[in-house]
């Protein structure tokens, strides 16, 4: 059974401390991979069982090349085109045994690999098939409860992907306070897992939400590579591991971002939105983007450590 644990700012996997003596050490390199598990109700030309499967197929070559952690979520991330209705919740925040089928089969084939999994709960333009908060609470309590249940070790939950968004409707996803509060009942349900979440919103209580949290995340999208540096060591400060698990640069300014937040101790996360995210998705891996995972190679057998 594949572990993962945090000590200080740094990332164990079962007990054993990540890329050890590299330039990676103690980080969590890692692409989003939301859509492997998508599905849209309205489309009857879309097998999610058989695009599953062949995510699963790839993670051996994702592997080789230094993925340790996948991100998931249970209501993906936009597959190019609008009005998709894709969420493993109901109206109520109870789950969906078919989505969380497919769910598992991707953790389960994860923890076969040594592959941590960031499970993300909620994202915009899809949290709005929850009636209201109490469905969204409900929701993140069923889904803490469902990892426990299950027994997986390796797993880490992401409340919200960018909470803040304009497209979320619930106010929980407006606020930091909002976020405190779905962050704190993550825990208080479930001690032992490791929570987050990922967004930015103005005004009080960000500290208290960056302090609470077990790890730090940022997004790296719309952040020009000579920014990086400044966009990252602020977060730092918290004493806690940090990651990008989502930033959708791609060949050699991938590469380049990659490397940069490496050199500066912070995880870093593909988003290949073309490829991985955007309807029909493709899963071929090092084949996704060669010049990304030929410097991710590089950087996890490069025996200089930071």
């Amino acid at each position: 059974m594949t572990t993962v644990a945090i000590q200080q700012d740094q990332w164990f996997i079962n007990g054993a401390i990540t890329y050890p003596g590299t330039r990676c050490e103690g980080l969590l390199m890692n692409v989003r991979m939301v859509n492997c598990t998508f599905e849209d109700t309205h489309r009857t030309d879309f097998d999610p069982d058989e695009n599953t499967r062949r995510f699963i197929a790839a993670i051996p070559s994702y592997r080789a090349h230094g993925i340790c952690a996948f991100t998931l979520c249970l209501q993906g991330g936009t597959p190019g085109y609008e009005g998709a209705v894709n969420s493993a919740f109901n109206r109520d925040g109870s789950l969906r045994a078919d989505y969380l089928e497919r769910v598992k089969r991707v953790i389960d084939a994860c923890d076969q690999h040594g592959i941590i999994v960031l499970l993300s709960c909620y994202y915009q333009r899809q949290d709005e098939i929850l009636h209201d908060a109490d469905a969204i609470r409900a929701g993140v309590v069923n889904t803490v409860e469902w990892v426990e249940g299950q027994g997986f070790a390796h797993v880490v939950l992401e409340v919200a992907n960018e909470f803040g968004h304009a497209g979320f409707t619930h106010g929980l996803f407006k606020t930091n306070e909002g976020q405190v509060e779905l962050v704190q009942l993550a825990k208080d349900t479930y001690p032992e897992l490791l929570v987050s979440t990922s967004g930015q919103a103005p005004g009080a209580e960000s500290d208290r939400l960056e302090n609470l949290v077990d790890f730090n995340l940022v997004h790296l999208n719309t952040t020009p590579l000579e920014n990086v540096v400044g966009k990252i060591l602020p977060v730092k400060k918290y004493g806690k591991p940090v990651i990008c698990n989502e930033d959708d640069k791609l060949g050699a300014d991938g590469a380049r971002c990659a490397e940069l937040c490496v050199d500066n101790g912070v995880s870093w996360g593909l988003m290949q939105n073309p490829v991985n995210q955007t309807y029909p998705f493709q899963f071929d891996g090092r084949a996704d983007d060669p010049e990304v995972y030929d410097k991710l190679k590089e950087l996890i057998g490069s025996n200089n450590r930071r």
